[in-house]
């Protein structure tokens, strides 16, 4: 008889939200409890270009790192299960969200724009293309702006979890 904590389902589960929700901490937890592989999208983007996603941006621009950002996306080894934690953007752009749904299990990260802000605030944003330059009121604007743009296609996942009452056992429920 299987464990409770172990997967039945061999579906892919996408975790998409906006930056700063905790897709790749969450992915990484949930890919350990239930013994799949795990893949962080923008990750797997640095390890085939060999560039930093900031230094893609400004060397080949949005448009291109989108279309890269699907290309990889949809040539990801599914073979097995797998957690995936997607960047931020990705469910926006091309049919990114119709594939994901269609090919997996999709779970919105769901986080107000301030709680965003505060974690955002405590990170290297430089690190990240859309937020480079900003900081403090313009930052918290730019999230609220981005996040009303996003949401209607993260709103499109299997499923939306509140973020901040977030429990691994839920998550696992949701990924089987």
């Amino acid at each position: 008889m299987p464990d409770e904590n172990n997967n039945t389902n061999t579906k892919a589960v996408f975790l998409i939200g906006f930056m700063g929700s905790g897709k790749t901490t969450w992915g990484r937890k949930l890919a350990n409890q239930t013994g799949r592989a795990f893949i962080d999208l923008d990750e797997t983007i640095v390890s085939e270009t060999g560039v930093a996603i900031t230094d893609y941006f400004a060397q080949h621009g949005e448009c291109a790192f989108r279309e890269l950002e699907s290309r990889i996306l949809k040539n990801l080894p599914l073979d097995r299960p797998t957690i995936v934690s997607t960047g931020g953007g990705a469910p926006c752009y091309f049919d990114n969200m119709a594939w994901m749904n269609k090919t997996g299990i999709t779970i919105y990260f769901y986080l107000p724009a301030k709680a965003l802000w505060d974690r955002l605030m405590q990170t290297d944003v430089s690190t990240r293309p859309a937020l480079n330059g900003l900081s403090g009121e313009a930052l918290l604007a730019f999230i609220e702006t981005k996040l009303a743009e996003r949401d209607p296609y993260y709103r499109q996942a299997g499923h939306v979890v509140n973020q901040l009452s977030l429990k691994l056992e839920e998550l696992v429920k949701l990924a089987n």
